[in-house]
């Protein structure tokens, strides 16, 4: 569904990206892990068009997306939900929601997806009407979901949806993961939760200095001694 080939990236003059090759198969969830610096949101942002390719390619169902604008590769099917929710706080939830569905293709069907997500998001549902800025952080990551959702993505990249939650709400957030999924959406996942993450996914990449150093299935990675150690602390 989504093949990188030999992409480099970064930011002005600086390559952070030295020549990635990974790829995720349709109903798969396939999970990039590393430490901070290691090329993660790098990579996302250059997937999604926010930040240009040095080379390499990216393919979406056979179709070149390299360089592409950020709307066109929506318009492709791929939609992120980014880091820290990055919501409109002074919009209701479901003019957020309804923010969601400015792809061409989503506009017609703007309605039937609200009654899709809101049947996945019960908890948003109950806050439709309010401010999304006066939510819990909790409430706010499944608002950013639902709005990622409102697109009608075929592909569905989370950023550390995790990201200050508590533990509990942490285990709801992979939940919910689990429902995008059994709804037919791909996923590619960023996580710091490498644990949950790794428990999770079908198949994952290891990022270290912009480089893939190791991939394999969820549960061949859980049991790498190289993981374990650097990621898992034991």
């Amino acid at each position: 569904m989504l093949k990188v080939s030999n992409l480099c990236s970064g930011y002005g003059k600086t390559q952070i990206l030295n020549g990635l090759d990974f790829e995720v198969k349709q109903g798969e969830i396939v999970t990039l892990i590393g430490a901070n610096g290691a090329g993660k949101t790098t990579t996302l942002k250059t997937l999604c068009g926010v930040i240009p390719t040095m080379a390499g390619h990216v393919s979406f169902d056979g179709e070149d997306l390299t360089n592409k604008t950020p709307f066109a590769i929506v318009d492709a099917g791929i939609t992120m939900v980014p880091e820290g929710r990055q919501l409109f706080p002074n919009f209701t939830v479901k003019d957020n929601l309804i923010m969601g569905s400015y792809k061409r293709a989503a506009r017609p069907i703007v309605q039937r997806k609200m009654e899709e997500v809101l049947e996945i998001f019960p908890r948003v549902k109950e806050r439709l009407n309010q401010l999304a800025g006066s939510l819990s952080g909790g409430e706010q990551q499944m608002v950013a979901i639902a709005r990622g959702m409102m697109s009608d993505p075929r592909l569905l990249i989370f950023d550390e949806p995790s990201l200050g939650l508590s533990p509990i709400l942490v285990q709801q957030m992979f939940g919910v993961i689990r429902n995008v999924i059994e709804h037919g959406v791909t996923v590619l996942l960023v996580e710091q939760n490498v644990f949950q993450t790794l428990r999770l996914a079908d198949r994952g990449y290891v990022l270290e200095n912009g480089a893939i150093i190791l991939s394999g299935t969820g549960q061949e990675l859980l049991s790498d001694p190289h993981i374990r150690k650097a990621y898992l602390g034991h």
